[in-house]
């Protein structure tokens, strides 16, 4: 017997879509269960953004049907995984072929895991910052030449919620997770646990990534470490990771 999630007579009218490539704008049909498309116009291959691993949660055959995606795409275990990596491509999908800045939200959101087991947020909003962030950038580059804190809290927001409204995020999630990026640079007096997980997590990527040009001494990574990070998790991951005793 074929598999229902893979038999075409069981699917509905949102399994077959399109999606501008992000690279030229030219539409790309998409199946719902392929991994990616192929840019007949500009040869740019795009993840699919609305791609569902969830039956890799119990179907025994799950490495037959997913064993051919990218290591990366391939399904993690745990109640979020679907909606991780759904957002994960969709993000990688959005930044096209800017690799810098995909690394980055994918070194963001790793961070904002390792330092949330210690925090008890709440991983599903945590992970979406994470991968969404500076998912702002490219819209605050076309419309003000600038990447600036307050053009990505400008124009983050509304790209993250229509990602996560087409990936059937529930409004009040959606809510949270778009305040957070509204601000992500700039913390207020009063912080939630989700917020500062993902506010040190970015902030110890970019201490990470200015570092071999920045040069700074030990003594500047401690003062920041113990001023600015705003969980002990995240001061505990940054001396690891920094390399401060």
């Amino acid at each position: 017997m074929k598999c229902p999630g893979q038999d075409i007579r069981y699917w509905s009218g949102k399994d077959i879509f399109e999606i501008k490539c992000p690279k030229c704008g030219t539409p790309l049909e998409f199946f719902k269960d392929d991994s990616s498309r192929l840019c007949p116009q500009c040869s740019y291959r795009m993840l699919n953004p609305h791609i569902n691993f969830g039956c890799a949660e119990y179907c025994p055959h799950a490495e037959q049907c997913l064993g051919s995606l990218p290591e990366g795409l391939k399904p993690q275990k745990g109640p979020q995984a679907s909606l991780k990596e759904r957002v994960m491509a969709a993000m990688a999908a959005y930044f096209g072929d800017d690799q810098r800045r995909i690394n980055h939200a994918k070194k963001v959101a790793d961070y904002a895991e390792q330092i949330n087991k210690y925090e008890q947020g709440d991983p599903a909003v945590i992970m979406a910052c994470g991968y969404l962030h500076d998912i702002g950038i490219p819209e605050a580059e076309r419309k003000h030449h600038s990447s600036a804190p307050r053009y990505q809290h400008q124009e983050g927001p509304p790209v993250a919620r229509k990602i996560l409204t087409e990936l059937g995020v529930e409004e009040e999630m959606i809510a949270e997770i778009c305040a957070i990026i509204g601000h992500h640079h700039h913390p207020g007096k009063e912080e939630t646990t989700n917020f500062k997980v993902l506010y040190d997590a970015d902030l110890l990527v970019n201490l990470q990534e200015q570092q071999p040009a920045g040069g700074r001494s030990v003594e500047k990574l401690t003062t920041i470490i113990n001023s600015s990070f705003l969980t002990e998790a995240g001061q505990r991951l940054a001396r690891e990771i920094l390399q401060i005793d």
